[in-house]
């Protein structure tokens, strides 16, 4: 039985497949389901739990080489809340592009894990790194 780190087992197998240069979606509530892409959906209620939270338990065991967020995520969100998710990525580069070029590289991705999360535009495409 696991006592300590991510405990919920779809998330962890998930984690434990993603190898290098492999992508992984962290998302908000809202973001749509894609068919043929396993989703660890973990969302509760409102904001519980929020892609920060979800990224910085992945992140204790999963080297990020590349983010990817949306332009409109920097449009729509207070300066405070961009410096949160930059904070949080740290690290690693982050690449800020149109959201419907982000969703492309939905379909290439190992799997997505969907939040409660409420903040605009809160996704991420995570590029294993190493």
């Amino acid at each position: 039985m696991l006592i300590t780190g991510i405990l919920n087992p779809a998330l962890v197998s998930l984690l434990a497949r993603v190898r290098h240069t492999n992508t992984l979606v962290i998302a908000d509530r809202g973001f749509p389901l894609w068919p043929g892409i396993e989703t660890v959906d973990i969302s509760l209620v409102d904001n519980v739990p929020t892609v920060l939270q979800v990224l910085a338990a992945v992140r204790q065991n999963f080297v990020i080489g590349q983010a990817y967020m949306a332009q409109e995520f920097v449009k729509e969100n207070s300066r405070k809340t961009k410096n949160e998710f930059l904070r949080a990525l740290q690290g690693c580069a982050v690449d800020f592009e149109p959201h419907e070029q982000l969703r492309q590289r939905v379909p290439k991705a190992i799997g997505l894990i969907r939040t409660g999360d409420t903040i605009q535009y809160a996704n991420m495409v995570l590029v294993s790194g190493r």
